[in-house]
């Protein structure tokens, strides 16, 4: 394990925010570290305000997917809200744009893949379900930008797609409609780090601003937001720390019937993004990973309690199984590595054909509790391998895998995790050359854990008012408050 003491505020700067703040040194230290170095930046901190979150039509093609969903609402046209990715990020992405249609337009329906039919993203057989039931138009969440062959065979057929996605481009963008990603290399949207379920919510933000409607009425979907920010593990700075703030509000104050469902037996005043990632995501991620997605979708969008109570004992049942199946193939993994002598690699690639597709990223976090490296678990899925990679803190494990790409069928994901599948007669040969792209590109001192110190802290300073203080600073992420001494 490596201590590693950050850089140190200017101490006038930090002096300064102490005294007009009336807080003490050291937690206006924390806030200088995080730029937060004035009042007025303070203020935004402790209090974020949604008349701060940016413009929506900032980002690239917002016009045109507001116009697009505008013609279709006047033409009566079908739209099929597309969920191609089975985690929170995803589902909530798909109960957020569904239950906001259908708040003033009613020929709206949801599509989820099934994980081993279809795999995923956007896949033929959603477009064909799409054409066969006369959808002229589709909303992809959290998937697409790299659909590029997906969108021509839909546009072939007379379906337009808007896009909405956070996960990064290709070279090649699809000809949709409107590609709505803040991190395409084009778009001068002032923050790229929503997660898919923000740049949705983006999306209703432009629709309610183009129709002049009040913007409140998107305030009971924030608590989708902040669930997906929270589960993502989305950097909880500028528009994610306003939108998780006041969705955390939303789930303690008016929750919806599937979160009371789930949280009902907490015996907890008020939860944190903590409780978030750590009760509610896991069950709705299980839906997905042990049965389909569909069943979380079910839960977020329901307004009957009781349908809620009984769609979550089911959840919770697959909870269960999820639980026994990660833990049963961490095992076999683990042994894996040690029966081929692999301990000291850069890399762990594990496969095994029968392993459960819906558990393999949770495996690979559990792996890199191990043997921390980057990491791949590989899974039969039909024809093809497929495999959830997971890396280390300062490794882009997205770029390797571009190197390798001539193995791959395709891939996808960010800088700490991705998707991939290639054939099997490759397995070898990717591994051969993963092993060989990490070894020659990562940093030795990114394969030893790190812990971030904000400052040395005597222990007579932890009163309680640094405490309560301390409180105010949630929600939380990994930019906040890691660790301190």
């Amino acid at each position: 394990m490596r201590w590693t003491l950050k850089p140190q505020p200017d101490i006038a700067t930090q002096e300064k925010l102490a005294q007009e703040l009336g807080i003490d040194s050291f937690l206006a230290g924390l806030l200088v570290q995080r730029g937060v170095d004035a009042f007025a930046k303070a203020k935004s901190f402790f209090r974020p305000d949604l008349n701060e979150l940016h413009d929506p039509f900032l980002m690239k093609d917002m016009d045109v997917a507001v116009k697009r969903i505008q013609k279709a609402i006047g033409n009566n046209e079908n739209i099929l809200v597309y969920g191609g990715d089975y985690d929170v990020d995803g589902t909530t992405s798909v109960a957020l744009m569904s239950t906001f249609l259908l708040s003033f337009y009613d020929r709206v329906a949801t599509y989820i893949p099934d994980r081993y039919g279809e795999g995923y993203g956007v896949s033929y057989q959603g477009i064909d379900f799409a054409a066969d039931n006369d959808f002229s138009l589709i909303i992809a969440l959290d998937c697409g930008v790299k659909a590029i062959d997906k969108v021509a065979y839909a546009s072939e057929k007379g379906i337009d797609f808007i896009i909405c996605d956070h996960h990064r481009p290709g070279k090649q963008l699809p000809v949709a409609v409107a590609v709505l990603d803040p991190k395409r290399n084009d778009c001068s949207y002032p923050f790229d780090e929503l997660c898919g379920c923000g740049v949705g919510f983006k999306l209703c933000q432009a629709l309610v601003e183009a129709n002049d409607w009040d913007f409140n009425i998107l305030i009971p979907y924030l608590d989708l937001v902040a669930t997906a920010i929270g589960a993502d593990i989305v950097p909880i700075v500028d528009e994610n720390r306003i939108l998780a703030y006041h969705g955390l509000n939303v789930i303690n104050t008016s929750p919806r019937a599937g979160f009371k469902a789930v949280i009902h037996q907490l015996k907890k005043d008020t939860l944190t993004i903590t409780d978030v990632v750590f009760i509610i995501a896991p069950r709705i991620n299980a839906a997905g990973r042990m049965k389909h997605a569909l069943h979380a979708v079910e839960l977020m969008v329901t307004d009957d309690f009781k349908e809620a109570q009984r769609i979550a004992a089911e959840i919770e049942e697959y909870n269960a199984d999820r639980r026994e199946a990660d833990q049963s193939i961490t095992e076999e993994a683990k042994q894996q590595i040690i029966n081929n002598k692999e301990e000291e690699l850069f890399t762990t690639v594990v496969f095994q054909e029968d392993w459960h597709k819906g558990v393999i990223g949770i495996v690979a976090s559990r792996l890199i509790e191990t043997y921390y490296r980057p990491t791949l678990v590989f899974t039969k899925s039909g024809e093809y391998l497929a495999a959830s990679a997971r890396s280390v803190s300062g490794f882009d494990v997205y770029n390797a895998l571009e190197q390798c790409s001539e193995f791959i069928e395709q891939f996808g994901g960010h800088k700490y995790a991705a998707g991939l599948t290639l054939k099997p007669e490759n397995y070898r040969s990717f591994k051969a050359r993963f092993e060989e792209v990490v070894c020659a590109t990562i940093e030795k001192q990114h394969l030893t854990p790190e812990i971030k110190i904000d400052a040395i802290l005597p222990l007579g300073s932890i009163t309680p008012k640094f405490y309560r203080i301390l409180q105010q600073m949630a929600p939380y992420g990994r930019v906040i408050c890691d660790l301190f001494l």
